[in-house]
């Protein structure tokens, strides 16, 4: 994977969370994830798998308005 793509991945996954309102630990609870995972993906040193990255996607599609530019920007195949 590029590092531009691995940057977009940690800005998702911390830009996310950050709008969710949510702690690293309480979003790896949401997630189905440990803590440790959140705080490894947010500082780039290990990437979502396809499933967590999913589960993100939908977490952005049920938010609706708020969450609109994050699903654009990582996510355009969605619209």
């Amino acid at each position: 994977m590029s590092v531009t793509k691995r940057l977009e991945i940690l800005d998702l996954i911390r830009e996310l969370r950050q709008q969710l309102n949510l702690s690293q630990k309480h979003f790896a609870a949401k997630v189905g994830v440990s803590f440790k995972t959140v705080n490894r993906w947010e500082n780039g040193h290990t990437e979502p798998s396809r499933i967590a990255l999913k589960l993100n996607e939908e977490m952005l599609l049920k938010m609706g308005e708020p969450a609109k530019r994050l699903l654009i920007q990582y996510f355009p195949e969605a619209e």
